[in-house]
C-alpha cells in the first residue's frame, strides 16, 4: 500500500474515532484497509431488548459501522442509500459479535458491500447488504 493510500485510510479512521453512537455501544473498529473493514462489540444488559436478546438496532449499527468504514476506506466521502439486514441467531449478554463488510463493486459513484456479523463461535448472526453512495469523484 502506498502512502498515499495509507494517509487515505488514517482519514477514515480519524472519522470514524468521532461516531459518539459507536463508543456508547462499545464499538471498537479492529481491521480496515481499501474496501475491507471489521469490528467487534460484547454485548451488554444495556444491548438487550424485551425478550431478553441483543437488540437488532445493536446488531444494525455494528453493521452499519463496519459498512461506513469499508466505504469510505478509499478517502472518498461515502453515505448509505440503502442497507438491508437479514437477523439469524439471537445472543445475549457476553456474546462477542464480530461482523466484516467485504466490497463486492465499486463504481465512480456506488459500491456494494456484503456485510456479517458473527458470534465468538464463528456462527452467523446476521448478514446485511449497504449500497453507498460515494460523495466525492
Amino acid at each position: 500500500m502506498d502512502k498515499a493510500q495509507e494517509e487515505k485510510l488514517e482519514q477514515g479512521r480519524r472519522r470514524l474515532s468521532k461516531d459518539a453512537f459507536a463508543r456508547l455501544l462499545g464499538i471498537e473498529i479492529t481491521g480496515m484497509r481499501p474496501g475491507y473493514a471489521s469490528a467487534v462489540m460484547k454485548v451488554t444488559p444495556d444491548l438487550l431488548n424485551g425478550a431478553g436478546v441483543t437488540h437488532g438496532s445493536a446488531v444494525f449499527a455494528l453493521a452499519d459501522l463496519v459498512f461506513a468504514a469499508a466505504s469510505n476506506s478509499h478517502g472518498i466521502t461515502a453515505l448509505a442509500l440503502n442497507v438491508n439486514i437479514n437477523f439469524i441467531k439471537a445472543t445475549t449478554v457476553g456474546a462477542v459479535l464480530t461482523a466484516v463488510a467485504h466490497e463486492d463493486n465499486l463504481t465512480r459513484k456506488t459500491g456494494i458491500y456484503r456485510l456479517e456479523v458473527r458470534d465468538e463461535n464463528g456462527d452467523l448472526v446476521a448478514v446485511a447488504q449497504g449500497l453507498a453512495y460515494r460523495r466525492n469523484h
